[in-house]
């Protein structure tokens, strides 16, 4: 951080990041080896968390990836200790055979097991923590895991896959579901783990993680039936009833391994998925559950999911994603974080917890800046006739996720390719190359302050705001250039207005009319009314009944302002 001075006051990724470590450091159960808890009830009178059997390699595995960007992004060091027991109870977890096992609990009948699942989040908090540190004993652990992943695989001819959702230290509980190829679901055990497993052979060039990758990617297109011809969700008992989050991570992972081996053919195939996805999602980013019984709940993770795989596109030529994917940030990403809780009842009183099981302790108080686990378009709580019902309020996998929601929104703003510098997100943001000050959705208006010459630097202009109203105001060394959008040969990918070269010292003003305007979202068969300022959703009804969102929105004539400052980093992570 350099000198304070006055910010626009609007969103800003990295101080969202903060809030967030307060949460995944307030969750942990001091009473029970600092293991987090993985769910909460807020609504009941006082809110209580709970333990579940995803408290061992999946919620610390989610936590430590969490922590690790969440403090890339922030500079915030405070809840270390915390961490470092994660850190500590996470490596307890293996066992000789390299695999993450599920831990007995004393008041719950689990069966020990390596679930697959569980493995996802593993590889993703080694691979996070290896780019943070570049610790060669996590790198070992990590190498070992991988090892195990591909050793434990069932290999035919040309797909690998896994035939259950368990393995035990005695291998697969069933030889005869393998002669059968009765696999569980691809995308949830097989699809998702390409994601971090090919971050790790990019990191590390582990030959083991791309063959995984390989096969497994394999499978999903070609052998699994998880998507149909149009690009649909399988939505059969057997598929887990088209499950979003599994679905979405998995066309995240097929994206990035399309975009690493230079398959045309494979991004295709992903952008027609997500294309029908998106068609079930409401504009601002509310996802459904699944495609029947949890039809009605939002995941965090499967919002963070669209945003990942629609910035992998973006970056790949399907510009149009850019915006969608803003739309997700400013929207329902931001909204589901929890950071006014009046409306939850708290105690300081532990006589009714359960040791490690359930605790009442100062819940609203820990789970700040946590995200939605279940919500409804227009409430952080979904309590609906249809579906489930209400469940829980609060998953630590969309904690987690959230956090890397944020991450992947904060490191995509700005970016650069073969010295071109990209502005995409027209949010606040620093960099090393300059600055971005975004007046929206109060203005619209957005600040370059050029910290570095640039050879050449475009910025993404909203599609709603045409190109006959768009003007810049260019200040360095004392001159001033004015030019509009209307000019010749100012525009390049579809959306991005290009302004060429740029000087340290420079400061831009790029402005545009704002769009104000309404749309119907549907959703699971519910018809929300929506109020659009911009990109960001200043209203919508019906009004939630429970914690309503989209109800504080406050929006000005003129950006209010504030002091502060951006961070910037000389070398930043990228996933």
């Amino acid at each position: 951080m350099s000198e304070r001075r006055l910010i626009p006051d609007t969103l800003m990724l990295e101080e969202r990041a903060a809030h967030a470590i307060n949460a995944m450091i307030g969750m942990a159960d001091h009473d029970h080896n600092y293991i987090p808890f993985f769910a909460a009830d807020l609504m009941h009178k006082p809110a209580f968390m709970t333990h579940g059997d995803w408290d061992y390699g999946s919620s610390h595995g989610r936590m430590i990836d969490g922590l690790i960007l969440a403090r890339h992004m922030s500079g915030e060091e405070f809840g270390k200790e915390v961490e470092e027991r994660y850190r500590a109870n996470l490596l307890s977890f293996f066992k000789e055979d390299g695999m993450s096992y599920r831990q007995i609990n004393p008041t719950h009948d689990w069966e020990p097991n390596a679930n697959l699942i569980d493995q996802r989040a593993v590889i993703l908090s080694l691979t996070s923590w290896f780019m943070e540190s570049g610790d060669l004993k996590v790198k070992e652990v990590a190498d070992r895991h991988v090892a195990a992943l591909k050793r434990i695989a069932i290999k035919e001819r040309d797909v690998w896959y896994y035939p259950a959702s368990e393995y035990k230290e005695t291998g697969w509980p069933s030889r005869n579901a393998i002669q059968l190829r009765l696999a569980p679901d691809p995308a949830a055990f097989c699809g998702r783990l390409v994601m971090p497993l090919l971050k790790y052979h990019e990191l590390t060039g582990n030959q083991d993680a791309f063959e995984l990758c390989q096969f497994f990617t394999a499978l999903i297109i070609e052998r699994s039936g998880v998507f149909n011809q149009d690009g649909s969700f399988n939505d059969s008992l057997a598929y887990r009833s088209g499950h979003f989050h599994t679905r979405i991570g998995t066309l995240d992972a097929i994206a990035r391994f399309g975009v690493w081996t230079g398959d045309a053919a494979m991004l295709a195939w992903v952008k027609k998925s997500y294309d029908w996805a998106l068609t079930k999602c409401t504009t601002f980013g509310w996802t459904p559950g699944d495609l029947h019984e949890q039809a009605y709940e939002h995941e965090t993770c499967s919002l963070v999911d669209l945003i990942a795989t629609g910035i992998t596109l973006a970056q790949s030529g399907y510009v149009e994603y850019w915006g969608t994917v803003e739309r997700f940030l400013r929207n329902h990403l931001a909204e589901s974080q929890l950071l006014d809780l009046d409306w939850v009842e708290e105690t300081d009183d532990k006589s009714c917890d359960i040791h490690a099981n359930k605790s009442f302790y100062k819940v609203a108080e820990r789970t700040r800046g946590s995200f939605a686990g279940y919500s409804a378009p227009n409430d952080f709580v979904c309590d609906v006739n249809e579906g489930r019902g209400h469940m829980s309020d609060l998953q630590i996998c969309c904690l987690g996720s959230g956090t890397r929601g944020l991450f992947m929104g904060w490191s995509h703003t700005i970016t650069e390719k073969k010295g071109t510098i990209s502005v995409n997100f027209l949010l606040n943001r620093g960099s090393k190359w300059l600055d971005v000050s975004s007046y929206l959705p109060h203005e619209g208006k957005v600040v370059l302050d050029i910290h570095t010459d640039i050879s050449r630097l475009q910025i993404r202009i909203p599609e709603w705001a045409g190109f006959t109203k768009i003007k810049y105001v260019r200040e360095r060394n004392g001159e001033v250039i004015e030019g509009k959008g209307s000019e010749a040969s100012s525009w390049v990918n579809k959306h991005f207005l290009l302004l060429g070269s740029a000087v340290a010292g420079e400061k831009i003003t790029v402005t545009f009319p704002l769009s104000l305007r309404t749309t119907i979202e549907n959703a699971v068969g519910q018809t929300f009314e929506t109020e659009w300022r911009g990109d960001e959703v200043v209203n919508i009804t019906p009004k939630g009944k429970k914690k309503p969102l989209y109800s504080g929105r406050q929006v000005f004539e003129e950006a209010p302002m504030r002091t502060g400052d951006y961070r910037r980093l000389d070398k930043e992570f990228v996933w």
